[in-house]
């Protein structure tokens, strides 16, 4: 199984502060959020060690989801040494997200 990150309002600014990070805006409530989770999982252990991937539950880190104006989910931000370099929003297959990431590495 994958090691996600579970992010929120007070640890968010320094786990994504160095390398690169795929954080996972998402709701327990929203659908297509669940069906992002086995996407995320998958490319959490291919990629391992190259890029680490975060979770950051909207409903419970409601400051951090202002902050990067997140209004839709599940929104996908790519950080590279904590700041923003690709956003994606809604469901995404695995080929488009790691050809993304791999767009940083």
């Amino acid at each position: 199984m994958s090691d996600l990150i579970h992010l929120d309002d007070k640890n968010f600014t320094k786990l994504i502060a160095n390398g690169l990070i795929l954080v996972d805006f998402f709701a327990d409530w929203c659908g297509p959020c669940r069906m992002m989770t086995p996407v995320i999982n998958t490319l959490a252990d291919e990629m391992k060690g190259k890029v680490s991937f975060a979770k950051l539950d909207i409903d419970a880190s409601q400051k951090t989801t202002q902050q990067f104006q997140v209004t839709s989910i599940p929104t996908l931000i790519l950080f590279k040494n904590g700041q923003e370099v690709e956003r994606v929003v809604g469901l995404r297959d695995p080929d488009s997200l790691k050809k993304m990431i791999e767009a940083h590495l």
